[in-house]
């Protein structure tokens, strides 16, 4: 029969546990502090120790540590009712076999206890990270806490992570955090945005070119890879990724190597890989819109982020952290009445914790009062101009609408391989008319602050058809 320590300073929990674990086979034994914990260890070593962070006499991820030093193959399960992505970290950076959120499903930690029995404890790193360290992902819901074990376990290695959520979920902000927690810090966090480049550039920009590679390329340029040499490459949309992009990177995925733009020298880098789409990649693999090999070799650890009306519980903490943050940037200091926080939470968020950054924002310039009340809140988010919507959430309706208007002039542009750059041309041409006028005609300067080259915007002006004169009435108009 396998011997379970239970350690927790709550009577009421150490009878529940140990209850569970004896009803599932096991011996269990209980401690109520650290002191007592040692006591016990020098007795007799159980098979598996369960115990709580907060004890009194001492922090309990801290004693992991000094247990796995002493018993590396003794695995420990962590429960804490701090339920944020530090101490998820913490736990797996000590060496702890599984981090438990309060409360938990008592037949969770029997299977945890089951597995860390059949398998033993990880592998831990030699280094605690800052607990304080600042963290940009928030919020203590079952769904969020799923999300910081998964972290918590990738941070570690280099396996390749597939972030997937729908926009404004943070998927960034995960992959910010994978590599801010991992053994690349210290080198580069390079993101690029694959449904923002046209695709003729993509692979010039994820692999840089060569001086006379092309019109325009006066000089050599590294490419993404080569920018994130020792870090981390985050591939943000990647289900937009046109066909021949993602021939060429599953060959670099699956060699390490690969040929600038116009070079012949073969380039080597040691990069991590994260990609996110909001896209179900699985549907574009099965209608021939993403290529399936490429798509398991992303798909190494997938990560889910939930939807915010998916964990409403976190509304209230993420309103008063974005609160707080817009007071620390000069912004007027604003606090939440209760009826308020019941209207956030009525609300279904379709635009994500960013729509709800977007109206915390909007309240801090906006409400008369340091109190906002529920009237406020319904106001703002009925009437403003985001609406009920995030502004990506406006421009989503918008492709769908003008998707359908072209479907409608033309019934076969579905299916015959130009839909991409008509909804393209048409997005992108206001996108130049508006950079032009906002930039005096000058098309070095609106090209620098689309952040593309002059070469690039010429080709663009020329494919579009447009003409400065248009421009100019463009800009007349927006003055009147």
């Amino acid at each position: 029969m396998s011997t379970i320590l239970v350690v927790d300073d709550d009577a009421a929990i150490r009878t529940v546990v140990a209850q569970a674990l004896r009803r599932a086979g096991h011996d269990v034994s209980v401690a109520d502090s650290l002191a007592q914990l040692e006591r016990a260890l020098a007795v007799s070593l159980p098979d598996v120790i369960v115990t709580d962070v907060i004890l009194p006499d001492g922090d309990g991820i801290d004693h992991v540590r000094s247990i796995s030093a002493r018993f590396p193959l003794l695995p420990i399960i962590v429960l804490s009712a701090q339920n944020t992505l530090t101490t998820a970290v913490r736990a797996a950076e000590v060496g702890a076999y599984e981090y438990l959120p309060k409360p938990f499903d008592l037949d969770v930690l029997a299977r945890a206890v089951t597995g860390a029995l059949a398998r033993g404890g990880m592998v831990s790193d030699d280094d605690l990270r800052d607990e304080d360290r600042a963290l940009p992902l928030i919020g203590r819901s079952a769904a969020m806490q799923d999300v910081y074990r998964v972290i918590a376990r990738v941070v570690s290695n280099d396996l390749t992570v597939l972030i997937s959520g729908e926009s404004g979920t943070g998927k960034e902000l995960v992959a910010r955090a994978i590599h801010d927690l991992g053994s690349r810090n210290a080198a580069p966090f390079v993101a690029i945005n694959m449904a923002a480049i046209p695709r003729e550039l993509i692979e010039a920009e994820l692999f840089g070119h060569e001086r006379g590679a092309f019109t325009g390329a006066a000089t050599r340029n590294a490419g993404r890879f080569e920018q994130a040499s020792g870090g981390t490459l985050f591939l943000d949309e990647i289900g937009d990724m046109p066909m021949e992009a993602q021939t060429r990177l599953l060959r670099v995925l699956q060699s390490g190597e690969f040929t600038s733009v116009g070079g012949a020298r073969t380039i080597r880098v040691d990069v991590r890989i994260v990609a996110a789409t909001n896209r179900d990649l699985s549907a574009q693999v099965a209608s021939g819109q993403f290529r399936e090999d490429l798509f398991y070799r992303l798909n190494v650890v997938p990560i889910e982020l939930p939807a915010l009306r998916e964990r409403r519980q976190d509304i209230a903490l993420l309103a008063r952290h974005f609160l707080d943050q817009a007071a620390v940037q000069g912004l007027p200091r604003r606090q939440l009445a209760g009826d308020a926080m019941t209207e956030l939470g009525a609300h279904d968020w379709p635009g994500n914790v960013r729509e709800l950054e977007n109206l915390m924002r909007r309240l801090a310039v906006l409400a008369r009062d340091e109190v906002i009340g529920a009237d406020v809140i319904r106001s703002m988010i009925g009437t403003s101009g985001a609406s009920a919507q995030s502004i990506d959430v406006d421009i989503g309706h918008a492709v769908r609408a003008l998707i359908e208007r072209i479907a409608r002039e033309d019934p076969n542009a579905l299916d015959d391989g130009t839909l991409y750059d008509r909804v393209i041309g048409d997005v992108e041409r206001p996108l130049i008319e508006v950079m032009l006028a906002r930039h005096g005609q000058n098309q070095l300067r609106a090209a620098r602050a689309m952040g593309i080259n002059r070469n690039t915007l010429r080709k663009r002006l020329d494919t579009l058809g447009i003409d400065m004169a248009e421009a100019i009435r463009v800009d007349d108009a927006s003055r009147r």
